[in-house]
């Protein structure tokens, strides 16, 4: 997906006019159009401001509705380049499965553990131990 077109979505998942967009980030209509459809080249402190908007910083902007690897790297004079690797291996959708399918797994035990924790001590109120 390339940026404009994610742009585009977020704004209109904010509900967001493209007017009201051009006056949050100082452009004009026109200008801040343009970005959207692709026409102009936004600099990366424009994506930066525009993730603002957004209430997202710049690399959920850039990663948004990709597997990617976005690698940012700049000097003192604060040039940056930014290289977007896309990964469409199956072992990275298998191990993003897996991770998932434990996530679930560790959950379910950890409320089972609370079940049990919870017979215990009914099981402790209703049958007390004798006092020696």
């Amino acid at each position: 997906m390339r940026i404009c077109d994610k742009i585009k979505f977020m704004r209109q998942a904010k509900s967001l006019s493209q007017e009201e967009m051009a006056e949050k980030l100082g452009l004009s209509i026109n200008g801040y159009a343009n970005i959207e459809r692709g026409g102009t080249d936004a600099l990366m402190s424009r994506i930066e401001q525009i993730a603002e908007v957004f209430e997202m910083d710049f690399m959920e902007l850039m990663s948004f509705g990709e597997r990617n690897v976005v690698c940012l790297t700049g000097g003192e004079n604060h040039v940056y380049n930014v290289g977007i690797i896309t990964h469409t291996s199956s072992a990275s959708a298998n191990f993003k499965h897996d991770l998932e399918k434990s996530q679930i797994i560790i959950e379910a035990q950890r409320s089972e553990i609370a079940h049990l924790k919870e017979i215990i001590e009914l099981m402790k109120a209703l049958n007390p131990r004798p006092s020696t």
